[in-house]
């Protein structure tokens, strides 16, 4: 599965000419300069994918951050998506009793948040050769597994370019492999083994000190008896 984005335009809302929570994107774009990986989308390419999400009932998702772990990043979905000359486009509507979506709508509304990238695998691609005579690799038939904003890809000079790479699993476009999925979880349970062990130790230091406290006051009242009994 790979990961490209693309810095659009975004509508969203009223002042757009649509509802509240609503919103117009370009996740990917048809034009012929190559990303940052030689990779032009040929027009036609979402067709077979738009038409399958129609047939399934299925709603395509739009996520913050291509965070498919956490439903709290749900917070998008399709209504309506297709192809134009311009490229592939997708009206959706934020879901606003989400824990995130009403606040990603507000980044998106208020122009702080205007990138979008999108989750595919590749079923068909070819080399293809340019007006220019550039070579580049032509993406002709793909198939989405979601959409996601995002505040920022890896290359502003193209219009559909390649997410940066945020940990060593992604590479290439690609997102975390599994095994590298499993070592973060690994590495969280481990942490948090840590942190719970930690708390332990402060609560039982915690339950200890009254009783320090306790025997001082008696050690203190014993004291103050003797010196009464001497007086």
């Amino acid at each position: 599965m790979r990961i490209k984005s693309t810095k659009v335009l975004v509508k969203a809302g009223v002042e757009d000419g649509l509802e509240e929570g609503q919103f117009l994107v370009y996740p990917s774009t048809f034009t012929r300069e190559p990303d940052s990986y030689g990779d032009v989308v040929a027009k036609g390419a979402f067709l077979d994918d738009i038409k399958a999400w129609a047939e399934s009932g299925n709603v395509l998702p739009g996520l913050f951050g291509h965070r498919f772990d956490d439903p709290d990043y749900y917070v998008a979905s399709a209504i309506e998506q297709g192809e134009d000359d311009h490229g592939w486009f997708v009206k959706g509507e934020f879901d606003m009793e989400s824990p995130k979506g009403p606040h990603v709508y507000r980044l998106v509304k208020s122009k702080r948040l205007t990138q979008l990238s999108f989750a595919f695998d590749v079923l068909e691609e070819g080399a293809v050769e340019l007006e220019d005579g550039t070579k580049a690799n032509e993406l002709r038939k793909l198939k989405v597994y979601e959409f996601s904003f995002v505040p920022i890809g890896a290359n502003q000079d193209t219009s559909v370019v390649a997410v940066k790479a945020l940990a060593d699993g992604i590479k290439a476009g690609r997102v975390l492999a599994a095994k590298h999925i499993d070592s973060l979880r690994s590495a969280q349970e481990a942490i948090g083994a840590v942190i719970a062990a930690a708390e332990v130790e402060d609560d039982q230091a915690k339950a200890a000190k009254p009783v320090t406290s306790l025997a001082e006051m008696a050690d203190a009242l014993d004291l103050e008896l003797e010196l009464e009994a001497s007086a």
